[in-house]
């Protein structure tokens, strides 16, 4: 039986690697509401214009024979943003614009929302050893995952109400081919061969590649299991900022010394800096717990941690040739 799908966030890391999976399945086809109707994409997909996402937002041309949604488009982190005006702008677009684009898809007749939502919604951080779980009480404290909890609430008493099912995924942080951000940043600092203070961080992150992340997604759009379910994804290994580091700069094939500085000294002086978040995510611990993934939906991630660290390396030397 075929399907159309709606894919927000359609020129985004994660939302344009869905689409692309999505068109090579049988029997499917793919809407992509958009900003820039220009925007490169396959050449099957139906481009819609969608210049902003909110509470007025009209979505019924986009939504017309859709059966199952995946809403991936966010706003996210904004540098240097006025906290005072932050909550209420996130809000607006994650909170009041998800809200609609989710009433009007039942009016539209879709079946199934799957949410991509953050882990930020469960916290920042675990203890070494300890691990968030997708049936922890949340505890979002930045006004992106406090955002995002909100409107994993309001989808849910949706779905309750039995006018859609909802599915919401709760990713740790994607890497994979074309990933920026922090993690690109990684890889440059890696590739300059200079010594860096990262060889005695005793962390233990989760991590994510994209494509685990796209195969998790593809399997809740029609898996029964994952009806009004939160579900957390990862590799399912974990590592510490110095292994990480160690197995990119081998992928990278450089020669870049990672001096042995105590994580102690490091928070200490990114203290000083101001850079304390920055510092939490290099040497602070984010562990996630995916046995309700595995066990309900039977699904276990295609792709190991060193395959998508070594996707992730040669895609970054092909582009920085």
């Amino acid at each position: 039986m075929s399907k159309k799908i709606l894919v927000t966030g359609a020129t985004g890391f994660l939302g344009g690697a869905v689409v692309r999976r999505l068109c090579a399945l049988p029997e499917t086809s793919v809407v992509a509401p958009l900003r820039n109707l220009n925007s490169k994409l396959p050449n099957s997909v139906e481009k819609t214009h969608i210049p902003n996402i909110d509470q007025s937002t009209d979505w019924t041309s986009s939504l017309a024979g859709v059966s199952v949604v995946v809403h991936s488009a966010a706003r996210v982190h904004v540098m240097h943003e006025d906290p005072a005006q932050s909550l209420e702008m996130f809000r607006a677009t994650n909170v009041e614009g998800t809200l609609n684009l989710a009433r009007q898809a039942i009016k539209a007749g879709v079946k199934r929302l799957v949410f991509i939502s953050s882990i930020k919604v469960n916290g920042e951080t675990t203890l070494p050893g300890s691990a968030f779980s997708a049936d922890d009480i949340p505890h979002p404290l930045d006004p992106y995952g406090i955002s995002k909890y909100e409107a994993e609430q309001q989808l849910l008493q949706l779905a309750n109400t039995g006018a859609i099912e909802v599915v919401i995924i709760r990713p740790v942080l994607i890497y994979g081919a074309g990933v920026g951000a922090n993690f690109l940043q990684m890889m440059r600092w890696l590739v300059k061969g200079v010594p860096l203070p990262f060889g005695a961080v005793n962390n233990y992150r989760s991590l994510v590649s994209l494509d685990n992340v796209v195969d998790l997604v593809t399997t809740c759009i029609d898996h029964p299991q994952a009806m009004n379910q939160v579900f957390l994804v990862s590799d399912d290994e974990d590592v510490s900022t110095t292994q990480l580091m160690q197995r990119l700069i081998t992928y990278l094939g450089v020669k870049t010394w990672l001096v042995p500085i105590p994580a102690a000294v490091l928070v200490f002086l990114a203290g000083l800096l101001g850079r304390r978040a920055t510092a939490q995510r290099l040497f602070g611990s984010l562990q996630v717990d995916i046995k309700k993934t595995q066990k309900l939906l039977g699904w276990h991630p295609p792709v190991s941690l060193d395959d998508g660290l070594k996707s992730a390396a040669q895609h970054f030397l092909e582009a920085h040739k």
